[in-house]
């Protein structure tokens, strides 16, 4: 038997069956960094090549604003470099943005081993619905809550159509718009990760559904704070994160409440199997 062979873990779904040395951990844990990393560079050097094409697409909710008004389409850069470096920051957070799922399914193939299977099949869920939910906010916040913010400012500018009055015309800066875009995206993509986080401190015992739903107006409080700080001051915007997040609250209680029902069903099994007793679906067997 080859030393490969023998390092095979047994087929029993019980990972104190096999320990893996310190140093196969460290070579595994760089061979899944590295996948990430590499997974990165590629997407990364790809949005780099459109990173024109990519802007454009972001810049495309503010175009629509001025769909009527072609004059007036219209963005700017003040430094020599600006546009440079705005192009650089589109490629990397596309990479980003891009390669998370990757990261995310490589670091759950280091992790998985080590749990048990009924572990295993009890994080699935969530492996999957993060990215998910993040895409989730961040196409939220693009089809609905950019067209309506940007409409909003938009309407600020003055024509000068009186002799009395100044012409305020909008031009915004390339940078800034881009600044203000990933902020807007990444912070909606994080809040719609409510309920898998919500699902995470119930699994691991630190919340209970009866607990959340108790603390359901603090959090509404809270949602509505984080609205306010993280997105621009303008109403619509914040009233477009915090109304989701506390539909998503809602969502993370439901989620919390099967977690519940499913541990105290596996809590009532293992007892039952203690105790020497066939689980219930056995001993209903049919009768020839």
């Amino acid at each position: 038997m080859s030393d490969k062979t023998a390092a095979q873990p047994p087929n029993t779904g019980n990972p104190d069956d096999y320990k893996m040395p310190l140093m196969d951990h460290l070579i595994e844990l760089r061979k899944r960094l590295m996948w990430s990393f590499l997974a990165f560079i590629v997407i990364t050097t790809v949005a780099l090549t459109f990173a024109g094409d990519i802007f454009n697409f972001l810049a495309k909710p503010l175009l629509d604003v001025f769909k009527d008004k072609p004059e007036l389409r219209t963005m700017i850069y003040t430094s020599l470099i600006e546009k440079f470096f705005t192009n650089i920051k589109v490629g990397i957070w596309t990479g980003f943005f891009f390669s998370f799922p990757i990261f995310a399914i490589q670091i759950w193939k280091f992790v998985a081993p080590g749990l048990y299977k009924n572990e295993q099949k009890a994080f699935r869920p969530f492996l999957v619905a993060t990215p998910v939910l993040f895409f989730a906010g961040g196409a939220f916040v693009y089809f609905l809550v950019m067209p309506m913010a940007w409409q909003f400012f938009a309407q600020f500018e003055q024509t000068g159509a009186t002799t009395d009055a100044i012409r305020i015309q909008l031009m915004p800066k390339v940078s800034e718009y881009f600044s203000l875009v990933l902020q807007l995206i990444f912070a909606f993509g994080i809040c719609f990760e409510t309920p898998v986080l919500l699902g995470l401190l119930a699994r691991a015992g630190l919340a209970s559904a009866k607990g959340l739903a108790q603390k359901r107006r603090y959090a509404i409080v809270i949602m509505f704070i984080i609205a306010a700080i993280i997105t621009p001051p303008d109403v619509i915007s914040q009233l477009a994160l915090a109304i989701p997040m506390c539909i998503l609250y809602e969502i993370g209680i439901i989620v919390a409440r099967r977690i519940e029902k499913q541990k105290a069903a596996q809590e009532a099994a293992f007892e039952a199997e203690l105790r020497g007793e066939a689980p219930a679906d056995a001993e209903k067997k049919p009768t020839a």
